[in-house]
């Protein structure tokens, strides 16, 4: 971990705002400290806190449930926080970009390769890139849920050597940390040893929206896809930087995927489905093939070709996740019928897969 070269670090609202709203100027200065030490490293910073930011200047005294409300403070609050790092982060004589990701921005092909050049060149002109969900525009539908999320796959994203996730908890313990008895967890090298692990929910400071459990999963996400992975609290920020042992390390325990495939399968949100035969199922789960309007039995929901959907076998189990290729008002006139047959009839158009393989990632072997 000492000799990784680029980073992404992830930094919870806890860690950077008072319990009420507002930015803690005093504790973004101390983070940036930490990071601005390592001028050898590339690092990115996934940062929340702009929905928590925008709170005490909206006058709202805690998080919104309403998701027009939680836009309005993200569009306050982003402002904020990304003003403030880049006086912190000038302190050093470094420069800071702002980048807002939707997961729509990163599961479709065109826009995933868009978003890897652009955090790329900002590391290549030694500029902080500064992450962040788009949550001022975000829907229900195109949002990662949180942002350890969004680091874990911000990690693959741009072929980071370490994950570190700072929180206000100096790792994973195996209880609740205040209960007496309870240990930190050091090391944990793959799903057995998290085996009877009470990790509990989310975080105490009511102005995020992740805790334990969502830090664990986005570790497991980035384990499974190669990446290192430091769990420790912001104090200790600079132990985990330096690969000194601290937190909880989580051992890669897969290799690296084809790039959006990732995110396809753990930030996307299914529009719809398309329920398969047995052959299709087989097809695509075992010989990986693409999915042919032949195999599909009908069509659930209602959604656009590009869109995210689910592959489910006729019990409805999800066997798969795809980017569809027809709007789902034209497949029912499609289902069970050859490609040759439906570009005689149809068009050359038509002679294409409902789902492309290269669209698609698997959920289950």
């Amino acid at each position: 971990m000492a000799e990784a070269r680029r980073i992404v670090v992830k930094v919870g609202s806890s860690s950077l705002t008072t319990a009420a709203g507002g930015l803690d100027a005093d504790r973004v200065d101390a983070l940036v400290d930490v990071l601005a030490k390592y001028e050898e490293k590339e690092i990115v910073l996934v940062s929340s806190g702009a929905i928590a930011a925008g709170l005490a200047p909206l006058g709202l005294e805690r998080r919104p449930r309403d998701l027009a409300r939680q836009q309005a403070a993200a569009s306050v609050g982003q402002g904020l926080l990304v003003a403030r790092y880049t006086a912190s982060f000038a302190r050093y004589g470094r420069r800071v970009g702002q980048v807002l990701l939707t997961s729509d921005d990163t599961s479709r092909r065109a826009h995933y390769r868009n978003a890897y050049r652009t955090l790329d060149q900002l590391l290549a002109m030694r500029t902080v890139p500064v992450v962040n969900e788009n949550d001022t525009v975000a829907t229900d539908e195109i949002r990662f849920g949180d942002n350890d999320r969004l680091a874990a796959l911000v990690a693959h994203l741009v072929r980071a050597d370490l994950l570190v996730l700072l929180s206000d908890v100096d790792g994973l313990y195996d209880g609740d940390p205040h209960t007496p008895g309870t240990s930190r967890i050091a090391e944990v090298a793959g799903p057995e040893d998290l085996a009877g692990v009470d990790i509990g929910s989310a975080g105490r400071a009511g102005v995020g929206t992740g805790g334990m459990v969502t830090k664990v999963e986005a570790a497991r996400i980035a384990a499974a896809a190669g990446v290192s992975v430091v769990l420790t609290s912001a104090i200790h920020a600079s132990d985990a930087l330096a690969g000194a042992p601290t937190g909880t390390w989580f051992h890669p325990t897969g290799r690296r995927t084809a790039g959006r495939l990732l995110w396809l399968a753990h930030a996307s949100t299914p529009t719809g489905a398309l329920v398969l035969d047995e052959g299709a199922v087989r097809a695509v789960v075992q010989r990986r093939t693409s999915l042919l309007p032949a195999g599909v039995l009908r069509v659930e929901g209602d959604f656009a070709a590009g869109d995210p959907v689910e592959l489910r076998d006729e019990e409805g189990r999800a066997v798969a996740r795809g980017l569809v290729n027809f709007d789902a008002r034209e497949i029912p006139r499609l289902i069970g019928r050859s490609t040759r047959e439906l570009a005689r009839e149809l068009g050359p158009s038509y002679e294409r897969e409902i789902v492309h393989r290269d669209d698609l990632v698997l959920l289950r072997s």
